[in-house]
């Protein structure tokens, strides 16, 4: 259970909360933290349905389980996104490890990243759950981390607010 601090009162308050962190020359690393008014449980059973991401991640253009096993699933992800100068289509193949009601890891398999790893966390607080969702990756193509910083700074607060969004109007 996570205890009262300015942050989580925050994240009560509804703001999405956003740490970057430096990874290498050509990558990137951030948390994003936010608060939903669901039980885990509830949030759980909807970032486990991976072909719904498309809905919470609007440059996720598909988004398929190819295989599963007990509590691990392999996923087929697609993202398009064009920023600045800019455009670019990923391709990605995930292991997501699910630790129910708790967290995922997707570990790289293959794709378009030379590193990807991210990490979702859920977590009671109150009456709801804070969702924290970390993510550390560097493409293939070579994109100074600043520029790579910039675009998450700018995308994920939205994807995470549409995250909310989706998951509010589901329950």
């Amino acid at each position: 259970m996570i205890t009262l601090t300015r942050d989580t009162e925050a994240l009560l308050q509804g703001e999405i909360l956003l740490t970057t962190h430096p990874y290498s020359t050509w990558g990137g690393a951030v948390t994003a933290r936010m608060s939903l008014p669901l039980t885990p449980q509830q949030v759980w059973q909807q970032v486990i349905d991976y072909p719904r991401w498309t809905q919470y991640f609007p440059d996720v253009t598909r988004s398929e389980v190819i295989s599963q096993g007990v509590n691990m699933k392999r996923l087929y992800q697609v993202a398009s996104k064009t920023f600045a100068f800019l455009s670019a289509q990923v391709e990605i193949r995930l292991r997501a490890i699910e630790t129910q009601y708790q967290r995922i890891q997707f570990c790289l398999e293959s794709g378009s990243f030379h590193e990807f790893e991210a990490d979702l966390r859920l977590e009671g607080c109150g009456s709801g759950t804070v969702l924290t969702y970390r993510v550390q990756a560097i493409p293939t193509i070579p994109v100074p981390s600043f520029l790579i910083e910039q675009a998450i700074r700018l995308d994920l607060p939205m994807n995470m607010r549409q995250m909310r969004r989706v998951m509010l109007a589901a329950a």
